[in-house]
């Protein structure tokens, strides 16, 4: 499973990567990441058709931990998963946008 820091998340962000976040819905529905798709990491499982084989799998959760087992376990199915060190909670101390509500699910 490979991580990436905060500065690079964010280049590969700007480019269009393809991004989930795999805290509770309540947790996302209080601010993610723009563009980062919820699918709890409870649902994982569910939202596997919908990942894109094709290209990486960011990986985002509060502050890493959680987002680290999914890569691992997303790696061990098949996808180039690569976790965000630092999480949501990091993107926002460091004074990046962060979208309050819900939105489409993974899946």
């Amino acid at each position: 499973m490979r991580e990436v820091d905060l500065d690079v998340f964010a280049a590969e962000l700007a480019q269009g990567a393809f991004t989930i976040d795999v805290r509770e819905p309540d947790e996302y529905a209080a601010g993610h990441v723009p563009g980062a798709r919820t699918a709890p990491l409870s649902e994982l499982g569910t939202h596997l058709a919908a990942l894109p084989a094709d290209r990486p799998v960011y990986v985002i959760c509060a502050s890493g931990n959680r987002s680290a087992w999914a890569a691992e376990h997303l790696e061990n199915a098949g996808f180039h998963a690569i976790s965000v060190a630092g999480g949501t909670s990091g993107w926002a101390r460091t004074g990046r946008p962060v979208v309050r509500g819900t939105a489409a699910r993974a899946a």
